[in-house]
């Protein structure tokens, strides 16, 4: 994944009602969810909750497809994966460290 796209991905989901929008999509999986839906579970203005569709869709963190009369949107896991993947490329010095911190806790 190319740095700007990740530069883009984080600029999108740095404003709070975008990350809640994103993380609820998160939460319905591949379902998805319609904007009705969103603005009733988020408690934010249609108007205001189509802008911030509008943005994570440019950002390609989301989805849109038209089912039937309604809009459906969903997380692009393959997406947010790639940003998460992107962003701990280099983790620890290219050593595993999820075993280690396991062990560490005493968990």
């Amino acid at each position: 994944m190319e740095s700007i796209a990740v530069v883009k991905a984080l600029a999108a989901l740095a404003q709070s009602s975008r990350l809640e929008v994103f993380r609820s999509l998160v939460v319905a999986g591949q379902a998805g969810l319609t904007p009705g839906a969103l603005s009733e579970s988020l408690g934010v203005a249609p108007n205001t909750l189509s802008f911030h569709l509008k943005e994570l869709v440019h950002a390609d963190l989301i989805s849109q497809e038209r089912v039937g009369r309604n809009l459906v949107y969903r997380a692009q896991f393959d997406r947010m994966n790639a940003v998460l993947a992107y962003l701990t490329q280099n983790c620890c010095q290219g050593q595993a460290c999820l075993p280690a911190l396991a062990a560490a806790c005493d968990c």
